[in-house]
């Protein structure tokens, strides 16, 4: 890419402020993310980009120029990955009128959030299901469930009780079980009538807590389905799943770390 828009080698190795990546890397990075959330691009496995058929029809009748004004103009999965409809009041970083520096900073934080989870979710998808079954061992340990590791892991993917994938510890003691469900779809929705079944599954062990994890979505009938049970479900989609995995540290690391002080005033304060 850098050939193609004939970047120096200078400006190639111009770094960001923190010094973790180079600015040309970061620009590319948030570059496809916007174009993936539009659907002009996908990534089929690591390392990969792929023209859709999508950005086929941008290539040849869009602009010349795509920018990301012109893409959240287009295209709604933009607008909401640039400003969630939970969160309309926010600021755009892209906007500093009107701005103090903690906004401009807390609104650059949430879109580099918004735009790990996104990535995040794009790879667990990719992975196998066993890797997906160890990822959901490792997030709920780190929860706080299931003890160890270790213990967890025998637990988890190994019961196949009709619509159960498998068990976990509550607490270290083990003084109660939750069952588990997990699905690693892509882009279908899991219905009512699948966790139906599950909680249907969980009567027939006579407990009354589940957790059904997947990678795409819930369908609202199936949301509301859980609201009025008994039995405790919950459902977390591959949205909240991302969110969790950055909340505990699962497949994420520390890139930067920015701290904001002020003034102690008690310091100065002598009499």
């Amino acid at each position: 890419m850098g050939d193609k828009l004939n970047i120096d080698e200078e400006e190639r190795k111009e770094l960001l402020p923190s010094g973790q990546q180079t600015r040309l890397a970061n620009r590319v990075y948030w570059a496809c993310s916007h174009l993936k959330k539009a659907g002009i691009l996908n990534a089929p496995q690591r390392g990969y980009i792929q023209l859709t058929e999508e950005g086929r029809k941008v290539l040849q009748d869009g602009p010349n120029k795509v920018s990301r004004s012109w893409l959240v103009a287009n295209y709604q999965g933009v607008r909401d990955f640039v400003t969630p409809s939970d969160t309309d009041q926010e600021p755009d970083p892209t906007d500093d009128a009107d701005k103090t520096p903690e906004e401009t900073l807390e609104a650059a934080y949430q879109q580099l959030r918004r735009g790990l989870a996104a990535e995040l979710l794009d790879q667990v998808k990719q992975q196998s299901p066993d890797f997906f079954e160890r990822l959901v061992v490792e997030l709920l340990v780190k929860m706080g469930y299931g003890g160890s590791l270790r213990d967890a892991g025998k637990a988890v993917g190994k019961s196949g009780d009709g619509g159960i994938d498998g068990t976990i510890k509550e607490d270290r003691l083990g003084l109660d079980l939750i069952y588990i469900q997990a699905k690693r779809y892509d882009s279908q929705s899991i219905g009512r009538a699948l966790v139906q079944g599950f909680v249907g599954a969980l009567q027939g062990v006579r407990s009354r807590k589940g957790i059904f994890l997947t990678t795409s979505t819930f369908t609202t009938d199936a949301r509301e389905y859980v609201k009025n049970l008994d039995t405790k479900v919950i459902l977390i989609d591959g949205e909240q799943l991302a969110e969790y995995m950055i909340d505990f540290g699962v497949g994420v690391n520390t890139a930067s770390t920015f701290e904001v002080k002020r003034i102690d005033n008690d310091y100065f304060n002598v009499d």
